[in-house]
């Protein structure tokens, strides 16, 4: 039986990342500023930033029998990340090519080969044994059967819910933590007020947490409501800073943290992600979250 801390559950692709002066118009062509290839995607880039805060994690998704498969898989093992249910097949591994502006801010184009979904007994969890487990909702017929699995063993369970689509339907009320967007929760609930949108999301979860990017967050649980500012941090890009988020959140379950401590330990190095151009080089270490909050 393989012990872990945090398995993340979803999508994994390899990331070409560009430095750009301004978003290109139609038909111009742009010199990139700066270059970065690595692993990319939420449920993978939340395996390693909780590898990177001090847990022990494991990925469970695809990836291609492709070089950048192939890649992705040599960043997983230096970042110490289990792959015991990786799913390797003929399909090419879904690849995002992002621009990223002067102000942080950046666009992405995914390409998700023929975009079929792992089937729902395509793994189970009788080979390993987390503390907690993190879904993204990009694997829409797997992960509903892992979730009631996880429910069975008393395992708590987290979703990454960044918009509304068929995996994030599937999940949303299986989940025990539900962690989303504010467009999610708009999406969901037809509310403008985040506020007023985690308490009708809070029907589905026992606490849901509302991220609102650099203007904080609110959440909701049984015992009662609040809010919190976001860092203040000089944006260089801000690619993959809520997968940070979320695996960092993910690790403070499975620590057994206090609630605010476990948000503004997210917070912050959701924030830290922003200051480097890249999603993985962004991704701090648990020393450096811990000095960045001093």
């Amino acid at each position: 039986m393989t012990e872990l801390d945090v398995l993340c559950v979803g999508h994994a692709c390899w990331d070409l990342a560009f430095r750009v002066s301004h978003h290109p118009a139609a038909d111009e062509k742009l010199f990139a500023e700066g270059f970065v290839s690595c692993g990319g995607g939420p449920a993978a880039n939340a395996a390693v930033a909780a590898a990177r805060l001090g847990c022990k994690t494991g990925f469970a998704g695809y990836l291609g029998n492709d070089p950048w498969g192939d890649l992705h898989i040599r960043e997983f093992e230096r970042e110490g990340v289990c792959l015991d249910l990786l799913n390797r097949g003929t399909a090419p591994t879904p690849l995002a090519a992002v621009l990223v502006k002067p102000d942080g801010t950046r666009a992405v184009v995914n390409s998700k080969g023929d975009d079929r979904f792992l089937p729902a007994d395509a793994m189970d969890l009788s080979g390993v044994s987390p503390k907690v487990i993190l879904f993204d909702g990009h694997e829409p017929l797997l992960s509903p059967g892992l979730a009631l699995a996880a429910k069975k063993r008393g395992i708590p369970t987290v979703l990454d819910a960044g918009s509304v689509h068929a995996g994030t339907r599937a999940l949303a009320g299986k989940v025990d933590f539900l962690v989303c967007s504010e467009r999610f929760s708009c999406e969901w609930t037809d509310q403008s007020d985040p506020s007023a949108a985690a308490g009708r999301l809070a029907g589905l979860a026992q606490s849901v947490v509302v991220t609102l990017g650099s203007r904080g967050l609110v959440w909701k649980h049984r015992d009662g409501a609040g809010s919190m500012p976001a860092f203040r941090v000089d944006a260089v890009d801000t690619t993959g800073a809520g997968d940070v988020f979320h695996g960092a959140f993910a690790a403070g379950i499975a620590m057994k943290w206090a609630w605010e401590k476990i948000l503004k330990f997210a917070s912050a190095a959701a924030a830290l992600t922003c200051v480097k151009f890249g999603s993985r080089p962004g991704i701090p270490t648990l020393e450096e979250v811990r000095t960045f909050l001093g």
